[in-house]
Protein backbone atom coordinates (compact mmCIF):
# COMPACT_ATOMS: atom_id res chain seq x y z
CA UNK A 1 0.00 0.00 0.00
CA UNK A 2 2.58 2.80 1.17
CA UNK A 3 5.90 3.62 -0.98
CA UNK A 4 8.31 0.96 -2.04
CA UNK A 5 12.16 2.06 -2.02
CA UNK A 6 13.02 -0.28 -5.34
CA UNK A 7 13.78 0.94 -8.31
CA UNK A 8 10.83 0.40 -10.99
CA UNK A 9 12.82 -0.01 -13.93
CA UNK A 10 16.41 -1.09 -14.96
CA UNK A 11 18.28 1.30 -17.22
CA UNK A 12 20.92 -1.47 -17.75
CA UNK A 13 18.35 -3.54 -19.94
CA UNK A 14 17.46 -0.22 -22.35
CA UNK A 15 20.36 -1.36 -24.94
CA UNK A 16 18.63 -4.86 -25.35
CA UNK A 17 15.18 -3.78 -25.04
CA UNK A 18 15.47 -1.31 -28.09
CA UNK A 19 17.20 -3.76 -30.13
CA UNK A 20 14.64 -6.00 -29.48
CA UNK A 21 11.58 -3.19 -30.13
CA UNK A 22 13.86 -2.23 -33.45
CA UNK A 23 13.80 -6.01 -34.78
CA UNK A 24 9.87 -5.80 -34.35
CA UNK A 25 9.79 -2.19 -36.37
CA UNK A 26 11.97 -3.91 -39.22
CA UNK A 27 9.96 -7.25 -39.51
CA UNK A 28 6.04 -4.72 -39.62
CA UNK A 29 8.13 -2.35 -42.00
CA UNK A 30 7.95 1.09 -40.39
CA UNK A 31 10.55 3.05 -39.38
CA UNK A 32 9.33 4.30 -35.95
CA UNK A 33 7.86 3.72 -32.95
CA UNK A 34 5.76 6.04 -29.85
CA UNK A 35 5.96 4.91 -26.92
CA UNK A 36 4.20 7.26 -24.78
CA UNK A 37 3.55 7.25 -20.98
CA UNK A 38 0.15 6.55 -21.17
CA UNK A 39 -2.97 3.44 -21.29
CA UNK A 40 -5.83 3.03 -22.74
CA UNK A 41 -7.71 4.92 -20.19
CA UNK A 42 -5.50 8.39 -20.77
CA UNK A 43 -5.07 9.42 -16.91
CA UNK A 44 -1.74 10.76 -15.93
CA UNK A 45 -0.89 7.97 -13.94
CA UNK A 46 -0.83 4.09 -15.25
CA UNK A 47 -0.49 0.71 -13.64
CA UNK A 48 2.46 -1.72 -13.63
CA UNK A 49 1.58 -3.70 -16.57
CA UNK A 50 1.38 -0.41 -18.13
CA UNK A 51 4.72 1.28 -17.92
CA UNK A 52 6.25 0.62 -20.94
CA UNK A 53 7.87 3.82 -21.13
CA UNK A 54 9.97 2.98 -17.91
CA UNK A 55 10.29 -0.70 -18.90
CA UNK A 56 11.60 0.30 -22.42
CA UNK A 57 13.84 3.44 -21.56
CA UNK A 58 14.45 3.47 -17.56
CA UNK A 59 12.68 6.68 -17.21
CA UNK A 60 10.04 6.61 -14.47
CA UNK A 61 9.05 10.09 -14.65
CA UNK A 62 5.21 11.26 -14.86
CA UNK A 63 5.44 12.66 -17.74
CA UNK A 64 7.18 11.98 -20.97
CA UNK A 65 7.19 9.75 -24.25
CA UNK A 66 9.83 8.20 -26.40
CA UNK A 67 10.00 8.25 -30.23
CA UNK A 68 12.13 5.19 -31.60
CA UNK A 69 13.29 4.97 -35.03
CA UNK A 70 16.17 2.82 -36.60
CA UNK A 71 19.46 4.67 -35.44
CA UNK A 72 18.15 7.27 -33.10
CA UNK A 73 15.61 7.02 -29.64
CA UNK A 74 14.62 10.07 -28.34
CA UNK A 75 12.90 10.68 -25.06
CA UNK A 76 10.93 14.00 -24.60
CA UNK A 77 10.57 15.24 -21.37
CA UNK A 78 9.84 19.02 -19.54
CA UNK A 79 11.73 20.98 -17.51
CA UNK A 80 10.98 19.12 -14.33
CA UNK A 81 12.89 15.86 -15.39
CA UNK A 82 15.64 17.45 -17.05
CA UNK A 83 18.32 16.38 -14.15
CA UNK A 84 16.37 13.17 -13.68
CA UNK A 85 16.34 11.58 -17.10
CA UNK A 86 20.17 12.04 -17.30
CA UNK A 87 20.58 9.51 -14.12
CA UNK A 88 17.75 6.92 -15.68
CA UNK A 89 17.91 6.36 -19.29
CA UNK A 90 21.04 4.52 -20.77
CA UNK A 91 23.40 6.28 -23.29
CA UNK A 92 21.45 4.90 -25.93
CA UNK A 93 18.71 7.17 -25.54
CA UNK A 94 18.53 10.80 -26.17
CA UNK A 95 16.90 12.80 -23.73
CA UNK A 96 14.75 15.58 -25.82
CA UNK A 97 13.98 19.01 -24.48
CA UNK A 98 10.23 19.56 -24.68
CA UNK A 99 7.81 21.67 -25.72
CA UNK A 100 11.17 23.83 -26.86
CA UNK A 101 11.64 20.69 -29.48
CA UNK A 102 8.21 19.29 -31.21
CA UNK A 103 7.35 15.71 -31.78
CA UNK A 104 7.25 16.87 -35.48
CA UNK A 105 9.88 18.75 -35.67
CA UNK A 106 12.27 16.00 -34.10
CA UNK A 107 10.84 13.45 -36.43
CA UNK A 108 11.19 15.79 -39.51
CA UNK A 109 14.46 16.50 -38.93
CA UNK A 110 15.19 12.42 -38.42
CA UNK A 111 13.38 10.53 -41.02
CA UNK A 112 13.16 11.25 -44.38
CA UNK A 113 10.47 11.68 -46.91
CA UNK A 114 8.12 8.66 -46.77
CA UNK A 115 9.05 7.96 -43.40
CA UNK A 116 6.25 5.56 -41.32
CA UNK A 117 6.12 6.11 -38.02
CA UNK A 118 3.54 3.37 -36.19
CA UNK A 119 1.62 4.26 -32.89
CA UNK A 120 -0.79 2.54 -30.29
CA UNK A 121 -4.31 4.04 -31.36
CA UNK A 122 -5.38 2.94 -27.98
CA UNK A 123 -2.59 4.96 -26.62
CA UNK A 124 -2.88 8.39 -28.01
CA UNK A 125 -5.80 11.18 -28.15
CA UNK A 126 -7.59 12.44 -30.86
CA UNK A 127 -6.21 15.14 -30.69
CA UNK A 128 -2.55 14.08 -30.21
CA UNK A 129 -3.21 11.70 -33.33
CA UNK A 130 -4.86 14.66 -35.63
CA UNK A 131 -2.39 17.16 -34.96
CA UNK A 132 1.04 14.96 -35.33
CA UNK A 133 -0.56 14.01 -38.75
CA UNK A 134 -1.05 17.69 -40.13
CA UNK A 135 2.34 18.22 -38.58
CA UNK A 136 4.59 15.64 -40.05
CA UNK A 137 2.58 15.70 -43.59
CA UNK A 138 3.88 18.02 -45.48
CA UNK A 139 7.40 16.31 -44.94
CA UNK A 140 5.98 13.09 -46.79
CA UNK A 141 6.12 11.25 -43.21
CA UNK A 142 2.91 9.26 -42.48
CA UNK A 143 1.36 7.39 -39.24
CA UNK A 144 0.61 4.14 -39.15
CA UNK A 145 -1.60 2.50 -35.95
CA UNK A 146 -0.75 -0.74 -34.63
CA UNK A 147 -1.06 -3.38 -32.05
CA UNK A 148 1.87 -2.16 -29.47
CA UNK A 149 5.11 -3.23 -30.40
CA UNK A 150 6.56 -3.30 -26.84
CA UNK A 151 3.72 -5.87 -26.08
CA UNK A 152 5.35 -8.10 -28.04
CA UNK A 153 8.59 -7.85 -26.38
CA UNK A 154 7.45 -7.74 -23.15
CA UNK A 155 7.23 -11.23 -21.86
CA UNK A 156 7.27 -10.57 -18.07
CA UNK A 157 4.92 -7.79 -18.38
CA UNK A 158 2.55 -7.62 -15.10
CA UNK A 159 -1.62 -8.82 -15.15
CA UNK A 160 -3.72 -6.10 -15.69
CA UNK A 161 -5.11 -4.68 -12.64
CA UNK A 162 -8.38 -6.50 -11.00
CA UNK A 163 -8.95 -4.71 -7.67
CA UNK A 164 -13.04 -4.17 -6.94
CA UNK A 165 -14.32 -0.75 -7.01
CA UNK A 166 -16.09 0.76 -3.86
CA UNK A 167 -19.06 3.51 -3.43
CA UNK A 168 -18.30 6.92 -2.23
CA UNK A 169 -21.48 7.97 -0.24
CA UNK A 170 -23.73 10.25 -0.54
CA UNK A 171 -22.28 12.31 2.57
CA UNK A 172 -19.05 12.76 1.37
CA UNK A 173 -19.97 13.98 -2.55
CA UNK A 174 -23.11 16.33 -1.52
CA UNK A 175 -24.90 14.67 -5.03
CA UNK A 176 -26.60 11.49 -5.36
CA UNK A 177 -25.06 10.16 -9.08
CA UNK A 178 -28.92 9.76 -10.30
CA UNK A 179 -28.96 13.73 -9.72
CA UNK A 180 -25.37 14.23 -11.42
CA UNK A 181 -26.35 12.20 -14.37
CA UNK A 182 -29.68 14.12 -14.65
CA UNK A 183 -27.50 17.62 -14.59
CA UNK A 184 -25.46 16.50 -17.79
CA UNK A 185 -28.41 15.64 -19.83
CA UNK A 186 -28.10 18.90 -21.08
CA UNK A 187 -25.27 18.19 -22.55
CA UNK A 188 -26.33 15.12 -24.39
CA UNK A 189 -29.70 16.44 -25.73
CA UNK A 190 -29.36 13.14 -28.10
CA UNK A 191 -27.45 10.48 -29.39
CA UNK A 192 -24.46 9.94 -26.59
CA UNK A 193 -21.29 10.88 -24.85
CA UNK A 194 -18.38 8.12 -24.54
CA UNK A 195 -16.66 8.93 -21.33
CA UNK A 196 -12.89 7.30 -21.26
CA UNK A 197 -11.24 8.95 -17.91
CA UNK A 198 -11.16 7.08 -15.04
CA UNK A 199 -11.61 10.10 -12.50
CA UNK A 200 -14.83 11.52 -14.85
CA UNK A 201 -16.60 8.11 -14.03
CA UNK A 202 -15.92 7.77 -10.58
CA UNK A 203 -17.38 11.23 -9.56
CA UNK A 204 -20.39 10.90 -11.91
CA UNK A 205 -21.32 7.41 -10.50
CA UNK A 206 -19.81 8.21 -6.79
CA UNK A 207 -17.31 5.10 -7.29
CA UNK A 208 -13.56 4.74 -6.54
CA UNK A 209 -11.21 2.10 -7.44
CA UNK A 210 -7.42 0.58 -6.50
CA UNK A 211 -6.31 -0.04 -10.18
CA UNK A 212 -4.21 2.69 -10.02
CA UNK A 213 -1.50 3.21 -6.97
CA UNK A 214 -2.23 6.37 -4.91
CA UNK A 215 -5.31 7.24 -7.33
CA UNK A 216 -8.72 5.59 -5.67
CA UNK A 217 -10.07 5.91 -9.76
CA UNK A 218 -11.98 2.72 -11.41
CA UNK A 219 -9.99 1.65 -14.84
CA UNK A 220 -13.51 1.68 -16.64
CA UNK A 221 -15.06 3.26 -19.87
CA UNK A 222 -18.86 4.60 -19.76
CA UNK A 223 -21.61 5.97 -22.21
CA UNK A 224 -23.73 8.18 -21.40
CA UNK A 225 -26.99 8.55 -22.92
CA UNK A 226 -29.48 11.50 -23.43
CA UNK A 227 -31.85 10.10 -20.65
CA UNK A 228 -29.45 9.83 -17.88
CA UNK A 229 -28.86 5.92 -18.25
CA UNK A 230 -25.19 5.08 -18.22
CA UNK A 231 -23.88 1.66 -19.40
CA UNK A 232 -20.51 0.91 -17.19
CA UNK A 233 -17.95 -1.11 -19.29
CA UNK A 234 -16.17 -3.26 -16.72
CA UNK A 235 -15.63 -6.69 -15.95
CA UNK A 236 -18.51 -7.89 -13.57
CA UNK A 237 -15.94 -9.02 -10.65
CA UNK A 238 -14.73 -5.31 -10.40
CA UNK A 239 -18.64 -4.33 -9.69
CA UNK A 240 -19.71 -7.33 -7.40
CA UNK A 241 -19.27 -4.96 -4.43
CA UNK A 242 -21.03 -2.15 -5.33
CA UNK A 243 -24.50 -3.84 -4.33
CA UNK A 244 -27.73 -1.97 -5.46
CA UNK A 245 -25.20 1.46 -5.72
CA UNK A 246 -25.41 1.85 -9.22
CA UNK A 247 -29.46 1.40 -9.07
CA UNK A 248 -31.46 0.12 -12.23
CA UNK A 249 -30.39 3.41 -14.52
CA UNK A 250 -26.96 2.30 -14.33
CA UNK A 251 -26.04 -0.99 -16.69
CA UNK A 252 -22.67 -2.93 -16.25
CA UNK A 253 -21.80 -4.68 -19.60
CA UNK A 254 -17.87 -6.01 -20.81
CA UNK A 255 -18.80 -5.56 -25.05
CA UNK A 256 -17.41 -2.35 -24.65
CA UNK A 257 -15.68 -2.03 -28.53
CA UNK A 258 -19.15 -3.87 -29.78
CA UNK A 259 -21.15 -1.21 -27.99
CA UNK A 260 -19.49 1.39 -29.43
CA UNK A 261 -19.74 -0.14 -33.03
CA UNK A 262 -23.10 -0.47 -32.71
CA UNK A 263 -24.16 3.42 -31.54
CA UNK A 264 -26.32 5.90 -33.56
CA UNK A 265 -25.64 8.98 -33.86
CA UNK A 266 -24.78 11.44 -32.86
CA UNK A 267 -21.88 9.98 -30.97
CA UNK A 268 -20.01 12.85 -28.50
CA UNK A 269 -16.39 12.44 -27.63
CA UNK A 270 -13.35 14.37 -25.83
CA UNK A 271 -11.21 14.43 -28.22
CA UNK A 272 -8.36 16.05 -25.44
CA UNK A 273 -8.89 12.71 -23.72
CA UNK A 274 -10.61 9.79 -26.04
CA UNK A 275 -8.04 7.33 -27.61
CA UNK A 276 -7.58 7.83 -31.10
CA UNK A 277 -9.27 3.53 -31.19
CA UNK A 278 -12.41 4.43 -29.51
CA UNK A 279 -12.75 6.69 -31.88
CA UNK A 280 -11.66 4.35 -35.14
CA UNK A 281 -14.59 2.10 -33.72
CA UNK A 282 -17.59 4.68 -34.27
CA UNK A 283 -19.40 4.43 -37.01
CA UNK A 284 -22.04 6.72 -36.56
CA UNK A 285 -21.78 10.61 -36.68
CA UNK A 286 -19.10 11.67 -34.54
CA UNK A 287 -19.10 15.31 -32.93
CA UNK A 288 -16.72 16.63 -30.51
CA UNK A 289 -17.07 18.39 -26.58
CA UNK A 290 -15.97 18.50 -23.50
CA UNK A 291 -16.03 15.41 -21.47
CA UNK A 292 -19.66 16.71 -19.70
CA UNK A 293 -17.56 15.61 -16.44
CA UNK A 294 -14.93 17.55 -16.29
CA UNK A 295 -16.49 21.07 -15.09
CA UNK A 296 -18.26 19.76 -12.58
CA UNK A 297 -15.86 17.89 -11.07
CA UNK A 298 -14.12 20.54 -10.45
CA UNK A 299 -16.23 22.56 -9.07
CA UNK A 300 -16.69 20.84 -5.31
CA UNK A 301 -19.42 21.14 -3.30
CA UNK A 302 -19.61 22.39 -0.05
CA UNK A 303 -19.95 19.09 1.66
CA UNK A 304 -16.45 17.93 -0.70
CA UNK A 305 -14.96 21.61 0.32
CA UNK A 306 -16.12 20.83 3.83
CA UNK A 307 -14.71 16.99 3.90
CA UNK A 308 -11.18 18.41 2.38
CA UNK A 309 -11.00 21.20 4.93
CA UNK A 310 -11.17 17.92 7.66
CA UNK A 311 -8.56 16.23 5.60
CA UNK A 312 -6.27 19.36 5.85
CA UNK A 313 -6.57 19.25 9.70
CA UNK A 314 -6.07 15.49 9.54
CA UNK A 315 -3.18 15.65 7.75
CA UNK A 316 -1.77 19.35 9.14
CA UNK A 317 -1.60 17.38 12.50
CA UNK A 318 0.45 14.20 11.52
CA UNK A 319 3.05 16.59 9.23
CA UNK A 320 3.61 18.73 12.49
CA UNK A 321 4.12 15.29 14.51
CA UNK A 322 6.83 14.76 11.78
CA UNK A 323 8.42 18.02 11.32
CA UNK A 324 8.52 18.05 15.40
CA UNK A 325 9.97 14.48 15.19
CA UNK A 326 12.32 15.62 11.95
CA UNK A 327 14.09 18.86 14.32
CA UNK A 328 14.57 16.83 16.85
CA UNK A 329 16.59 13.17 14.83
CA UNK A 330 17.79 15.65 12.01
CA UNK A 331 20.78 17.10 14.23
CA UNK A 332 22.03 13.57 15.50
CA UNK A 333 23.26 12.97 11.70
CA UNK A 334 21.70 9.73 11.28
CA UNK A 335 18.62 9.84 8.94
CA UNK A 336 18.60 9.29 5.30
CA UNK A 337 15.79 9.86 2.62
CA UNK A 338 14.41 6.70 2.80
CA UNK A 339 14.15 6.82 7.05
CA UNK A 340 12.14 10.52 6.35
CA UNK A 341 10.14 9.13 4.18
CA UNK A 342 9.00 6.34 6.27
CA UNK A 343 8.86 8.41 9.33
CA UNK A 344 6.27 10.73 7.70
CA UNK A 345 4.02 7.89 6.12
CA UNK A 346 3.97 6.56 9.60
CA UNK A 347 2.55 9.93 11.30
CA UNK A 348 0.06 10.07 8.62
CA UNK A 349 -0.94 5.98 9.77
CA UNK A 350 -1.47 6.85 12.95
CA UNK A 351 -4.71 8.97 12.02
CA UNK A 352 -6.40 5.70 11.44
CA UNK A 353 -7.61 7.67 7.94
CA UNK A 354 -4.75 7.31 5.67
CA UNK A 355 -5.99 5.17 3.04
CA UNK A 356 -3.10 5.73 0.57
CA UNK A 357 -0.42 8.57 0.43
CA UNK A 358 -1.47 10.31 -2.75
CA UNK A 359 1.52 10.17 -4.57
CA UNK A 360 4.92 8.87 -4.19
CA UNK A 361 6.20 11.04 -1.82
CA UNK A 362 9.32 13.69 -3.07
CA UNK A 363 11.89 13.36 -0.15
CA UNK A 364 15.13 15.24 -1.54
CA UNK A 365 18.43 16.23 0.91
CA UNK A 366 20.57 18.87 -0.74
CA UNK A 367 20.95 18.26 -4.34
CA UNK A 368 18.03 15.60 -4.89
CA UNK A 369 15.95 18.58 -4.22
CA UNK A 370 16.96 19.81 -7.19
CA UNK A 371 15.13 17.22 -9.14
CA UNK A 372 11.30 18.67 -9.15
CA UNK A 373 10.31 14.77 -8.93
CA UNK A 374 12.65 13.11 -7.86
CA UNK A 375 11.84 9.28 -5.84
CA UNK A 376 14.27 8.12 -3.68
CA UNK A 377 15.29 4.51 -3.87
CA UNK A 378 17.36 2.47 -2.12
CA UNK A 379 20.24 2.69 -4.73
CA UNK A 380 20.19 6.88 -4.31
CA UNK A 381 19.24 7.38 -0.67
CA UNK A 382 21.08 10.11 0.51
CA UNK A 383 21.78 11.12 4.34
CA UNK A 384 20.05 14.37 5.87
CA UNK A 385 23.53 16.57 6.37
CA UNK A 386 23.62 19.54 8.39
CA UNK A 387 24.05 22.72 5.96
CA UNK A 388 21.52 21.54 3.81
CA UNK A 389 18.09 21.93 2.53
CA UNK A 390 15.03 19.24 2.59
CA UNK A 391 12.95 19.21 0.18
CA UNK A 392 9.82 16.97 1.26
CA UNK A 393 6.61 16.81 -0.91
CA UNK A 394 3.97 14.61 -0.12
CA UNK A 395 0.37 14.10 0.56
CA UNK A 396 -2.96 11.37 1.98
CA UNK A 397 -6.18 10.06 0.70
CA UNK A 398 -8.39 9.98 2.81
CA UNK A 399 -12.63 9.11 2.24
CA UNK A 400 -12.75 12.51 2.84
CA UNK A 401 -10.20 14.64 0.92
CA UNK A 402 -6.79 14.34 -1.04
CA UNK A 403 -4.21 16.22 0.33
CA UNK A 404 -0.97 17.51 -1.38
CA UNK A 405 1.75 19.85 0.72
CA UNK A 406 5.64 20.59 0.44
CA UNK A 407 7.79 21.85 2.95
CA UNK A 408 11.16 23.35 2.76
CA UNK A 409 13.52 22.58 6.17
CA UNK A 410 17.11 23.63 6.47
CA UNK A 411 19.28 20.89 8.55
CA UNK A 412 21.34 23.10 10.58
CA UNK A 413 22.29 26.46 9.66
CA UNK A 414 20.86 28.14 6.33
CA UNK A 415 23.07 30.37 3.86
CA UNK A 416 22.61 33.90 2.78
CA UNK A 417 21.48 32.52 -0.58
CA UNK A 418 19.63 29.66 0.90
CA UNK A 419 17.09 32.38 3.21
CA UNK A 420 17.11 34.64 0.17
CA UNK A 421 15.89 31.98 -2.46
CA UNK A 422 13.51 30.32 0.61
CA UNK A 423 11.85 34.22 0.79
CA UNK A 424 11.07 34.80 -2.79
CA UNK A 425 9.29 31.72 -2.86
CA UNK A 426 7.41 31.93 -0.07
CA UNK A 427 6.88 36.17 -1.27
CA UNK A 428 5.20 34.11 -4.62
CA UNK A 429 3.29 31.77 -2.58
CA UNK A 430 1.79 34.39 -0.48
CA UNK A 431 1.02 36.54 -3.65
CA UNK A 432 -1.20 33.49 -4.91
CA UNK A 433 -2.78 33.11 -1.38
CA UNK A 434 -3.64 37.05 -1.09
CA UNK A 435 -4.75 37.11 -4.69
CA UNK A 436 -8.16 38.64 -5.42
CA UNK A 437 -9.13 38.59 -9.42
CA UNK A 438 -12.53 39.42 -11.49
CA UNK A 439 -14.77 36.26 -12.17
CA UNK A 440 -13.57 34.90 -15.34
CA UNK A 441 -9.59 35.15 -15.17
CA UNK A 442 -7.68 32.08 -15.34
CA UNK A 443 -4.35 30.57 -14.09
CA UNK A 444 -2.50 31.88 -16.68
CA UNK A 445 -3.36 35.39 -15.82
CA UNK A 446 -2.70 34.48 -11.48
CA UNK A 447 1.07 32.73 -12.61
CA UNK A 448 3.36 35.82 -12.91
CA UNK A 449 2.16 36.95 -9.53
CA UNK A 450 4.03 33.90 -8.13
CA UNK A 451 7.34 34.32 -10.12
CA UNK A 452 7.93 37.72 -9.85
CA UNK A 453 9.76 38.03 -6.54
CA UNK A 454 12.18 35.71 -8.38
CA UNK A 455 12.04 37.29 -11.86
CA UNK A 456 12.97 40.44 -9.72
CA UNK A 457 16.23 38.91 -9.43
CA UNK A 458 16.56 37.08 -12.36
CA UNK A 459 15.26 34.04 -10.89
CA UNK A 460 12.84 31.72 -12.39
CA UNK A 461 11.05 27.60 -12.21
CA UNK A 462 10.45 25.19 -14.88
CA UNK A 463 7.18 24.11 -13.76
CA UNK A 464 3.33 24.99 -13.14
CA UNK A 465 2.42 27.00 -10.21
CA UNK A 466 -0.66 24.78 -9.01
CA UNK A 467 -2.43 22.25 -10.27
CA UNK A 468 -6.08 21.03 -9.48
CA UNK A 469 -6.12 18.27 -6.81
CA UNK A 470 -9.34 16.02 -6.70
CA UNK A 471 -12.01 15.06 -4.01
CA UNK A 472 -10.36 11.56 -2.55
CA UNK A 473 -9.67 11.30 -6.39
CA UNK A 474 -6.39 12.03 -8.41
CA UNK A 475 -3.95 14.30 -6.66
CA UNK A 476 -3.14 16.30 -10.38
CA UNK A 477 -6.58 16.99 -11.55
CA UNK A 478 -7.95 19.48 -14.67
CA UNK A 479 -8.45 21.45 -16.37
CA UNK A 480 -8.27 23.78 -13.95
CA UNK A 481 -4.57 25.23 -12.84
CA UNK A 482 -2.34 28.05 -12.44
CA UNK A 483 0.15 27.96 -15.54
CA UNK A 484 0.85 30.26 -17.84
CA UNK A 485 -0.64 28.04 -20.30
CA UNK A 486 -3.72 27.18 -18.51
CA UNK A 487 -6.85 28.92 -19.97
CA UNK A 488 -9.38 27.61 -17.76
CA UNK A 489 -11.89 30.65 -15.82
CA UNK A 490 -11.44 29.81 -12.49
CA UNK A 491 -14.69 29.38 -10.34
CA UNK A 492 -15.93 28.48 -7.17
CA UNK A 493 -14.92 25.48 -5.60
CA UNK A 494 -12.43 24.83 -7.60
CA UNK A 495 -9.20 23.18 -5.30
CA UNK A 496 -5.64 23.74 -6.03
CA UNK A 497 -1.91 23.67 -5.02
CA UNK A 498 0.23 26.89 -5.02
CA UNK A 499 3.39 25.62 -5.03
CA UNK A 500 6.33 27.92 -6.54
CA UNK A 501 9.74 26.94 -6.16
CA UNK A 502 13.39 27.26 -7.17
CA UNK A 503 16.03 24.78 -8.33
CA UNK A 504 20.21 25.42 -8.08
CA UNK A 505 21.28 21.96 -9.64
CA UNK A 506 23.97 19.89 -8.40
CA UNK A 507 22.91 22.38 -4.69
CA UNK A 508 19.45 22.34 -3.65
CA UNK A 509 15.77 22.30 -4.33
CA UNK A 510 12.89 24.54 -2.61
CA UNK A 511 9.27 24.32 -3.31
CA UNK A 512 6.49 25.85 -0.58
CA UNK A 513 2.95 24.36 -1.11
CA UNK A 514 -0.14 24.92 0.23
CA UNK A 515 -3.46 23.82 -1.28
CA UNK A 516 -6.11 26.62 -1.79
CA UNK A 517 -10.01 26.58 -2.64
CA UNK A 518 -11.46 29.11 -4.76
CA UNK A 519 -14.23 31.40 -3.10
CA UNK A 520 -16.44 34.57 -3.40
CA UNK A 521 -14.19 37.56 -2.20
CA UNK A 522 -15.82 39.81 0.00
CA UNK A 523 -17.46 42.75 -1.82
CA UNK A 524 -15.52 45.78 -2.30
CA UNK A 525 -16.72 49.26 -2.79
CA UNK A 526 -17.30 48.48 -6.62
CA UNK A 527 -18.95 46.16 -6.28
CA UNK A 528 -17.17 43.71 -8.94
CA UNK A 529 -17.62 40.32 -9.12
CA UNK A 530 -14.34 38.84 -7.69
CA UNK A 531 -13.08 35.80 -6.49
CA UNK A 532 -10.51 35.07 -4.06
CA UNK A 533 -8.50 31.82 -2.23
CA UNK A 534 -9.01 30.11 0.64
CA UNK A 535 -6.35 28.45 2.08
CA UNK A 536 -6.57 24.97 2.96
CA UNK A 537 -3.43 23.40 4.31
CA UNK A 538 -1.59 24.53 8.10
CA UNK A 539 1.45 23.60 8.66
CA UNK A 540 4.68 26.14 10.09
CA UNK A 541 6.83 27.36 7.76
CA UNK A 542 10.57 27.12 8.31
CA UNK A 543 10.92 30.38 9.95
CA UNK A 544 14.70 30.11 9.71
CA UNK A 545 14.80 30.74 6.15
CA UNK A 546 12.87 33.77 6.11
CA UNK A 547 14.91 36.80 5.38
CA UNK A 548 12.57 39.37 7.14
CA UNK A 549 14.69 42.12 5.56
CA UNK A 550 12.92 41.34 2.11
CA UNK A 551 9.47 41.43 3.04
CA UNK A 552 7.03 44.17 2.97
CA UNK A 553 4.78 44.92 5.90
CA UNK A 554 1.72 43.08 4.20
CA UNK A 555 3.86 40.16 3.52
CA UNK A 556 4.42 39.95 7.32
CA UNK A 557 1.24 40.29 8.67
CA UNK A 558 0.23 37.70 6.40
CA UNK A 559 2.12 34.93 7.50
CA UNK A 560 2.08 35.92 11.32
CA UNK A 561 -1.85 35.79 10.62
CA UNK A 562 -1.45 32.03 8.80
CA UNK A 563 0.84 30.82 11.44
CA UNK A 564 -1.68 32.01 14.17
CA UNK A 565 -4.64 30.28 12.45
CA UNK A 566 -2.44 27.37 12.38
CA UNK A 567 -2.06 27.10 15.68
CA UNK A 568 -5.30 27.66 16.51
CA UNK A 569 -6.73 24.46 14.20
CA UNK A 570 -3.46 22.13 14.64
CA UNK A 571 -2.75 22.86 18.20
CA UNK A 572 -5.74 21.21 19.44
CA UNK A 573 -4.59 18.21 17.57
CA UNK A 574 -1.80 17.15 18.98
CA UNK A 575 0.30 17.22 22.47
CA UNK A 576 3.48 17.24 24.21
CA UNK A 577 6.85 17.77 22.56
CA UNK A 578 4.86 18.15 19.19
CA UNK A 579 2.45 20.90 20.26
CA UNK A 580 5.64 22.43 22.37
CA UNK A 581 7.20 22.70 18.84
CA UNK A 582 4.10 24.28 16.82
CA UNK A 583 3.82 27.20 19.08
CA UNK A 584 7.27 27.67 18.80
CA UNK A 585 7.67 27.44 14.82
CA UNK A 586 4.25 29.55 14.94
CA UNK A 587 5.84 32.04 17.25
CA UNK A 588 5.54 36.19 15.60
CA UNK A 589 8.60 36.86 13.08
CA UNK A 590 9.85 39.29 15.11
CA UNK A 591 9.65 37.21 18.39
CA UNK A 592 13.13 36.67 20.08
CA UNK A 593 12.86 33.02 20.82
CA UNK A 594 14.07 30.65 17.99
CA UNK A 595 12.07 27.69 17.88
CA UNK A 596 13.87 24.38 18.42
Amino acid sequence: MFQSFDATSDPAQGPGRLAALRDVMAAAGVDGFLVPRADRYQGEYVAACDERLAWLTGFTGSAGFAAVLADVAGVFIDGRYRVQVRDQVANVFTPVHWPQTSLAHWLIKQLSQGGVVAYDPWLHTVDEVAALTKDVAAAGISLRAVQNMVDQIWSDRPARPSAPFFAQPLELTGEAHADKRARLTKDVSDGAFVITLPDSIAWLLNIRGADIARNPVPQAFAILAADGHVDLFAPAAKVADLGDHLGPDVTVRDDFDAAIAALSGPVRIDPKSCPQAVRDLITAEVTEAQDPCILPKARKTEVEIAGSRAAHLRDGAAMVRFLAWLDAEAPKGQLTEIAVTQALEGFRRETNALRDISFETICGAGAHGAIVHYRVTRGTDAPVKSGELLLVDSGGQYVDGTTDITRTVIIGTPSGEHCDRYTRVLQGMIAISRAQFPRGLAGQHLDALARYPLWTAGLDFDHGTGHGVGSYLSVHEGPQGISHRNTTPLEPGMILSNEPGYYREGAYGIRIENLIVTVQAPEGPDKRDMLAFETLTHVPLDRRLIDTGLLSRTERDWIDAYHAATVRLIAPLVEGAARDWLLAACAPLEAATPFP
